[in-house]
């Protein structure tokens, strides 16, 4: 094993198999143990250690790991003081923002946060709650909910600040948004004093950058097809490519290959248009990696 040990944490929880899932596409492979805190990974120079994304930045920034991966909320939520190397839009459920939101029961009076002078909140993310009422001018009780904050509503919190990705689960309960508190998404952190060191400087932004490529390219499809010279124009006028389009020339002098990179939603529209200006054998393929 490498004497040069990356210590990084993997969230527990929610993001735990999304986190996986994403280093797979990667090249890295973690294998979680059900009596275990410490997944295996295929890398002798990265040791994980599985931890709540809730705490992570605090161990993040007292050095106990290098590294990890938690969502914005909860640096902001512990104040950590850590090296932000990448953001990484990816989550449970989707590859949108989760929100943090006000809410009130349906036929609740409270139509802003003024409304809540005085009154009782409930949420996981206590300290975001407080500087979002102060920065609104309100006094309120904010109380730390251990789970189910949102059954709380009416009887026992006037009002809760929860994390929604879809909002289902609040409609579910009947709840209505007020207003919203924060966005987040994942991110990859680093203790400073690790950021300063050049061998774990250089893994991480390897580790960044093979992440960031799987994500870039999940909604990218490669397009490949043989025009010919005469048509090479118009057909490159209905490409709406990544960069340029690449261009080779083939056995036949008359035809050339055009490959390019594409958004997957626009291919149904564009592959009749690309036929039309005179492409052939137009064929799509997956792509695993963008490194731009």
């Amino acid at each position: 094993m490498s004497q040069r040990v990356l210590k990084l944490g993997i969230p527990a929880g929610s993001l735990q198999d999304a986190t996986a899932e994403l280093f797979h596409n990667a090249g890295y492979e973690i294998k979680f143990s059900s009596r275990s805190y410490y997944p295996t990974i295929d890398d002798d120079e990265i040791e994980c250690l599985l931890i709540r994304a809730q705490e992570m930045a605090r161990y993040v920034e007292q050095g106990v790991l290098d590294a990890g991966i938690t969502g914005y909320d909860w640096i902001v939520e512990t104040e950590s003081d850590v090296h932000e190397v990448c953001e990484l839009k990816f989550s449970k459920v989707s590859r949108r923002p989760v929100r943090w939101v006000l809410c009130v029961p349906e036929d609740s009076p409270v139509q802003t946060a003024k409304d809540l002078e005085g009154k009782r909140i409930a949420t996981e993310a206590v300290g975001l709650t407080k500087s979002y009422l102060a920065r609104h001018g309100v006094t309120a009780k904010v109380e730390f909910s251990w789970g189910a904050t949102e059954v709380k509503p009416p009887r026992l919190a006037d009002a809760i600040v929860e994390v929604t990705e879809t909002g289902s689960s609040l409609r579910a309960n009947n709840l209505r948004i007020v207003d919203e508190v924060l966005q987040s998404t994942t991110r990859l952190i680093a203790n400073k004093d690790a950021w300063n060191d050049e061998w774990k400087h250089t893994k991480l932004e390897n580790i960044s950058l093979m992440l960031l490529s799987c994500l870039a390219a999940e909604t990218k499809v490669g397009l490949m097809m043989n025009v010919r010279r005469a048509d090479l124009a118009s057909v490159l006028d209905q490409l709406p490519a990544l960069q340029r389009p690449t261009v080779s020339s083939l056995s036949d002098p008359d035809w050339v290959d055009v490959n390019t990179i594409v958004d997957e939603s626009v291919v149904r529209t564009i592959m009749p248009q690309l036929r039309a200006a005179g492409a052939r054998g137009i064929v799509e393929y997956p792509i695993n990696k963008i490194i731009t």
